[in-house]
Order: structure tokens, then sequence, then C-alpha cells
């Protein structure tokens, strides 16, 4: 176990008479109020965009890295912003693209003890530090009009199963949400398909919530045709 780990668990244990929890609790509501406020406000103003989400782990110039880019320039050149996490990786790659293609950047941010602050390629008037997970993803849920999932971690699952979820559930509108590499997402679809249908936890329409691909032209392209298809007008 590395120091930074055992700083974490350290933090954890700390002993916290009940008085003191509760107050901490009844201030940690002002700050989460004014974490839903400032995004509330600055989102409000961005107009149509897509999110992309994937590792910060990824090198620039690799395979992913470079699909990434190439998304999310073609995005913009059709009117969409892009919407990213503000960090390394697949984050970088999604605000390189947007910028480069002349769009609007996004970042939000998460304050962690690995990852500081955005990526060169954020517009910095549209970058935004959140403390709390949960503002972080009403932010890319209630302003995205598509979510691209490149390959990730723990954290590009999270996103893609809240949205999958609340898709599921009837809790938000269908929207494209488009998993991009076959290869990588295999592993996952046939476990799906295999224990989790099988087993009835899901059943065989909960796959047409999502699409897999390959390129970036099937990105945009289904994402065009969706909004197409369903004469939603993308507020531009």
């Amino acid at each position: 176990m590395d120091s930074l780990d055992e700083q974490i668990i350290t933090n954890s244990f700390k002993q916290k008479n009940w008085n003191e929890i509760k107050t901490k609790d009844s201030w940690m509501l002002f700050k989460i109020m004014a974490e839903f406020t400032t995004g509330f406000e600055t989102m409000t103003k961005i107009g149509p965009c897509v999110s992309i989400f994937g590792s910060a782990r990824t090198q620039p110039n690799t395979k992913y890295y470079n699909i990434t880019e190439e998304i999310s320039y073609k995005l913009t050149k059709i009117g969409f912003g892009i919407i990213t996490g503000g960090g390394p990786g697949i984050m970088e790659a999604g605000n390189k693209g947007a910028q480069s293609a002349g769009g609007k950047s996004i970042g939000l941010n998460i304050e962690l003890p690995f990852e500081t602050g955005s990526n060169a390629f954020v517009d910095q008037r549209l970058s935004m530090s959140f403390n709390y997970f949960f503002v972080r993803k009403v932010m890319f849920l209630k302003y995205s009009q598509g979510f691209v999932v490149m390959p990730g971690g723990f954290g590009t699952l999270d996103e893609l199963f809240e949205a999958l979820t609340l898709i599921q559930t009837h809790k938000t509108g269908k929207f494209p949400i488009i998993l991009v590499g076959k290869d990588y997402w295999k592993g996952l679809i046939d476990w799906m398909k295999g224990a989790m249908s099988e087993e009835h936890y899901i059943n065989d329409l909960d796959f047409n919530i999502f699409k897999l691909v390959d390129t970036s032209d099937e990105v945009v392209d289904y994402i065009q045709s969706f909004y197409d298809k369903y004469s939603i007008k993308q507020n531009f």
C-alpha cells in the first residue's frame, strides 16, 4: 500500500463525534448548492453539446486518442460543443479536436489527488471544477445531447451505466449513447448478453439504448441521424 492510500484510509477513519458530523453535513449543503448554481449558470449558455468519456491514462498519438480527436472535430463542425472531464488522455483529445475546429471546448474537472487542473485545450471561460462527483454528473447529463464513451476504467463505466440506468428507468429521455471500440467493449457486452440477460436482470430491448461502433464517421452519422429521425432540434 502506497503513502497516498494510507493517507486516504487514515483520513477516512478519523474519529468524529456525532455533533461534528451533523455540523459538517449542514455546512456541506451550502457548498453543494454553490456548485449546482455555478454549474447551471455556466452550462445554460453553452448550447448543444456532446460529452466524451474515456481514460485519463490514454497517451497522445495512440489509436483511441486520435479517434477521439477526430470525433470531437467532426461533431464541432456540425454544430456541437464538446464536454469532457477536462483532464488528460481521452479528455484532452476531445477538447483538442473541439478547439482545433473552432468550437466550444468545455471542461468539467473533478478535484482528485492524482489529477490537477484542466488540459491545455479547454476554453478557460468554460472550465469548472467540482468537489462532488454527483454534481458533476448532473451537468454532464442535463446539458449533453449525446454521450460518446471511449475505452476507459471505473470512472468511464460509472458515467456509462448512470446514463443507461436513467434511460432504462425512464428518468430521462432517450439520447445517443455510443461506445467506441468493438474490440475493447466486446467482453463487457458478451457478459451482459450472457450473465445479465440470461438471469433476466436486463432484457433484449435494453441493448437498444446504446450503439457500438469503431469509427469517427459512425459516431457522427449516428448522432446526426438520431436527431433527424426523431425531429428533435439541437437548440442551435
